[in-house]
């Protein structure tokens, strides 16, 4: 592995003073961010507005480390899964999903996860590390240039549904998101951007604090606290007490709705008990829940539950005047829908 260092990790002023340093003007600095960022290029030779020699002087002092799309699989219905390696040759997973209105990217924020889910399989990975800004931004170019590819239209959403707990790797995931929004960068605008998170209580302050423009999605499953602990274990550290003051907070602070991500098991979380306490836990702040479909991980521990206890969910949700929307699973023929991604490729 290449000891130089990786130039995307310098801010623009950084580069301005790098260049002057080196007894050229600064505004190559500017030069070489707008084609680091804008233009995503992955090699200084492409850079032909510098000279030969200040080119070889970038290459002498150092790299790019761009991801490389490994694998691409197409699903019946469309949706593309990329096995995206990167430079130290790990590889993480991200999702073009399309419909007919839209394009979204579901990325990555984590080589395997922070927390346990056991109904997820990226969980079983551990974590290996944090992905940078950069790896969280390649992801999305990737996609943005197969939407136009297949779908002849760029990219319209994102959301950080991939591997990884995007709260436990905040610092990276917002600088990303910056350069993504960033008219410097691809100019997304950040109402199109959701960070889905499991509940980590004192981020979500900080997000709130951070004043934040992009929207929240909690995946909560349980609203009691015994059953989500069981699926969900680091709920016994975060506990949905917690979950709830930090969710408050947040809208306190925002006024952003908060999106709920929901999926019901047989004989887990499928009676009417189980959605009245999720009735009783939107409450207290503007919300809609996605009912979504589950995707099985192997070993049938977690199996979906039946259409008549999604019925009965969308039925109690509706009543007390909650948005519901039941989302149904795609590209699971190549192992890309919610909690699928393993690096089975």
């Amino acid at each position: 592995m290449s000891t130089k260092k990786d130039i995307r990790a310098l801010t623009k002023e950084q580069l301005r003073d790098f260049f002057v340093a080196n007894g050229d003007k600064a505004f190559r600095g500017n030069q070489v961010y707008e084609w680091l960022w804008q233009k995503s290029a992955h090699s200084f030779d492409v850079m032909t507005n510098l000279s030969k020699e200040t080119r070889e002087m970038l290459v002498h002092n150092f790299v790019i480390n761009h991801i490389k799309v490994d694998v691409m699989q197409r699903s019946s219905d469309g949706t593309i899964k990329n096995a995206v390696r990167l430079h130290d040759d790990l590889v993480v997973e991200s999702v073009l999903i399309p419909t007919s209105t839209r394009t979204t990217a579901c990325v990555s924020s984590q080589v395997g996860c922070s927390l346990d889910c056991r109904f997820c399989a990226t969980a079983r990975l551990k974590r290996m590390r944090n992905l940078n800004p950069d790896e969280i931004y390649d992801q999305v170019v990737a996609i943005d240039n197969e939407s136009r590819l297949y779908f002849d239209r760029p990219l319209s959403n994102i959301v950080f549904m991939g591997m990884g707990e995007p709260l436990m790797n905040y610092n990276n995931v917002l600088k990303a998101i910056d350069k993504i929004t960033s008219p410097e960068g691809l100019g997304m605008s950040p109402k199109r951007i959701i960070v889905s998170t499991s509940g980590v209580p004192k981020m979500i302050k900080k997000m709130a604090d951070d004043n934040v423009k992009f929207k929240l999605a909690v995946s909560l499953h349980s609203a009691v606290d015994e059953i989500r602990t069981s699926i969900m274990p680091f709920n016994a550290t975060f506990s949905l007490t917690d979950l709830r003051e930090a969710l408050q907070y947040w809208y306190e602070k925002t006024k952003s709705r908060i999106t709920y991500e929901y999926v019901v098991w047989k004989g887990i979380n499928d009676t009417q008990k189980d959605a009245d306490a999720l009735v009783a836990f939107c409450r207290f702040a503007p919300s809609k829940v996605n009912l979504i479909e589950y995707n099985p991980i192997d070993d049938g521990t977690f199996q979906q539950a039946a259409q008549k206890a999604i019925s009965m969910y969308t039925e109690t949700l509706e009543r007390n005047n909650i948005v519901v929307t039941v989302r149904r699973s795609r590209g699971k023929d190549i192992d890309a829908a919610c909690g699928q991604l393993a690096n089975k490729s």
